[in-house]
């Protein structure tokens, strides 16, 4: 393997020390945000007692995992204050968080130390059942504890132009899951219809339904085909609501206003992500260059602006990869500067309605970055706890992309402090 992708910890903050440093942040927060920073790996005494009738195991997703592997692991990990972590498998050589069997019990463990004791997630009933077209239904939408994800299209049009995003493996993944597992590249309306009929019969379980994509460049007007398909996704799914909104989230490419309006008008559709993925042009145009080159940052920034009007304050949002403004050789080479440029932008997007939240970088061997390494933990609580003080100050929700909601935010699980 690459020795770039060896971790180092010697020159770290350890994570009980980030957990005495900032005494403000609950424990299981920057617990949960150094476990998706680093992985985990299965040991098999904790798979000896993993049940796939009763546990969720690994569903189709959009993105790969640290080992670029596809293999028959449970779907993630739940914590003792109910939040989840959304887990990362990776190799043992890279230094994970161990998921081992301690007195009868999974626990994380780290150095043969006892971190925080877990459990797996529950399987939903409906993974059991098929669409009518012969398609398994967790194959349409995966689940989280309490949202369903539907990932309608799992080709981005940038790749075909090989100007992907550095960070992002979704066409290797994706090819990977349809040669392995058979999982459909694009999912029809129906199976959509029917098998978010069948989650909500689960009553009480789902909360939320999450839709994303890649970017789809075709149309009259760039992402014409891309609002089509979302428009018809998000209609089949309406059609198993009473009201005419529903709860749900779709992150997607930088819509016009008139692409927005649509989207708010004809569908049940509540809340609006486009992710810049890194803040500041300069990164973005090295890290981003497809979105650079179709949209532009300042124009995609400023159609989040205007996306605030149709969809309402707090209904807009931002996601960024944490961590890839530090990629080599371009990226900050300082943690401090790379902070400090992050929230300025951030905070010019909070100013006009827009709330920025964060997934903790991986690097994942289907893509650009993969030889690369993440930066610290202190750096992520840091960027959480910033990205969380903005919103405060500026009266931002975060419904869509909470500790409730998703569970994939370390600067979203702090919203449950208000």
């Amino acid at each position: 393997m690459s020795v770039a992708l060896k971790r180092t910890f010697a020159e770290e903050l350890s994570l009980n020390e980030v957990v005495a440093r900032y005494p403000d942040v609950p424990r299981l927060v920057i617990v949960k945000t150094d476990v998706q920073r680093r992985g985990i790996h299965y040991t098999e005494r904790a798979l000896s007692i993993v049940d796939p009738s009763i546990h969720q195991m690994r569903s189709p997703y959009i993105f790969g995992s640290r080992d670029g592997a596809i293999r028959d692991l449970p779907e993630s990990l739940i914590l003792r204050d109910g939040t989840t972590i959304l887990v990362d498998p990776t190799p043992l050589e890279q230094n994970p968080y161990l998921v081992d069997l301690v007195d009868g019990r999974l626990a994380l463990v780290d150095n043969e130390e006892v971190v925080e004791f877990v459990e797996l997630w529950k399987r939903p009933r409906y993974y059991d059942l098929h669409t009518s077209s012969g398609i398994p239904m967790s194959h349409i939408a995966s689940a989280r504890p309490q949202r369903l994800n539907i990932f309608q299209s799992s080709y981005c049009h940038f790749w075909a132009q090989h100007k992907e995003c550095k960070f992002c493996d979704i066409v290797n993944h994706t090819r990977q899951q349809k040669d392995e597992l058979g999982v459909p590249i694009r999912l029809k309306p129906q199976d959509v219809y029917e098998t978010v009929r069948e989650a909500l019969k689960e009553q009480g379980r789902f909360t939320g339904i999450c839709l994303t994509a890649g970017s789809v460049l075709k149309g009259r007007e760039l992402f014409d085909h891309e609002v089509d398909y979302y428009i018809e996704t998000l209609q089949a799914i309406g059609e198993n609501f009473a009201t005419k909104k529903f709860p749900s989230e779709l992150i997607a490419s930088a819509f016009n206003e008139r692409q927005l309006r649509r989207l708010y008008e004809e569908t049940g559709l509540m809340g609006y992500t486009s992710d810049l993925e890194v803040l500041g042009e300069e990164k973005f145009d090295w890290i981003c260059p497809g979105k650079a080159d179709s949209v532009g940052y300042k124009e995609w920034r400023n159609r989040l602006i205007r996306a605030v009007d149709i969809f309402g304050h707090g209904n807009v949002g931002t996601g960024l990869v944490g961590g890839v403004e530090l990629a080599r050789p371009f990226g900050f080479t300082s943690e401090d500067e790379a902070l400090r440029s992050t929230l300025d932008e951030a905070e010019h997007l909070a100013e006009n309605g827009v709330t920025t939240f964060f997934i903790v970088w991986v690097p994942r061997p289907g893509s650009v970055f993969r030889d690369q390494q993440n930066p610290s933990l202190d750096y992520f609580v840091r960027l959480a706890k910033g990205l969380h003080d903005l919103r405060v100050r500026y009266g931002l929700r975060i419904d869509y992309n909470n500790y409730r909601n998703c569970g994939n935010h370390p600067d979203g699980d702090l919203s449950r402090l208000l």
